[in-house]
């Protein structure tokens, strides 16, 4: 049997939790063959874990992407961290171009740790270049803030409303990571431009979080590759990032990723 086969086109995490490493253990766990290609190296200061970011030059972005296509070809695809415009445009015309069945966008605009957008003229990009061309996008509610240009996301209706205000960009789905906007809760939305569908999860209280994001976007990838519907890889994805949630561990006192095996362990 052959697998079917998911692209990721992020950073590279050299600590192992997020990024395209943290992509393609997903992948792996929900039974894909992952390719990746790089677009930024991230690196980490050991004394205060501060990031270094150093981005992949364009023409070897275009030379990993065509030896996936048109070299290899894939059933779905996902964004993660791509830290210029030149970049996002560069990405957005190589994947119209590769007319890829389905394509997740993650919105990354800053490193799990930190508060500010590492590249916050990046947004208007993202609304051009990549949202009209995506099945699905998965910010979370910062994220979600800047694409629809609204202020801090405070409860559910306002989450609705960025919903609305995203899809218009012309994604055919919105899926918002909600982990801050109830008090004992954690969700997900799942916005088709019609009807609304939240997973609702009781807060897991853990501090290491680290890749969670990365992780859903690949799983929601990895599903949809396999033929599921968009409900059903986003019911998959909050399942499979909750269960690693729920078995994080610590790579030293400044992060902890999750558990990519915990929900096939768990099963």
């Amino acid at each position: 049997m052959i697998p079917k086969k998911a692209l990721t086109v992020a950073g590279s995490d050299c600590s192992g939790g997020a990024g395209i490493q943290a992509d393609l253990k997903t992948f792996q766990e929900r039974d894909v063959y992952g390719m990746s290609v790089v677009t930024v190296l991230v690196a980490m200061r050991p004394e205060n874990w501060d990031h270094v970011v150093h981005p992949i030059d364009l023409d070897m972005i275009k030379t990993q992407f065509r030896t996936i296509f048109p070299g290899i070809g894939a059933d779905a695809a996902k964004t993660g961290m791509l830290p210029t415009v030149d970049i996002i445009r560069t990405v957005g015309e190589l994947f119209a171009e590769a007319k890829i069945p389905h394509l997740v966008i993650d919105p990354v605009m800053v490193c799990k740790g930190t508060s500010e957008p590492l590249f916050p003229e990046n947004t208007r990009a993202m609304i051009e270049y990549l949202l009209p061309i995506a099945e699905v996008v998965t910010p979370n509610t910062f994220e979600a803030a800047q694409l629809a240009g609204m202020e801090d996301l405070k409860n559910e209706k306002q989450v609705e409303e960025a919903a609305r205000r995203i899809y218009q960009h012309g994604c055919k789905n919105v899926l918002i990571k909600v982990a801050r906007v109830m008090p004992d809760a954690t969700a997900d939305l799942l916005f088709d431009g019609k009807t609304f569908t939240w997973f609702r999860e009781k807060r897991i209280d853990t501090a290491w979080t680290h890749g969670a994001g990365c992780s859903f976007s690949a799983c929601l990838a990895a599903e949809l590759a396999k033929g599921a519907s968009v409900l059903e890889a986003s019911k998959t994805a909050h399942d499979f990032v909750k269960a690693g949630l729920r078995n994080s561990f610590a790579l030293n006192q400044h992060v902890g990723p999750i558990y990519h095996k915990a929900m096939a362990k768990n099963a």
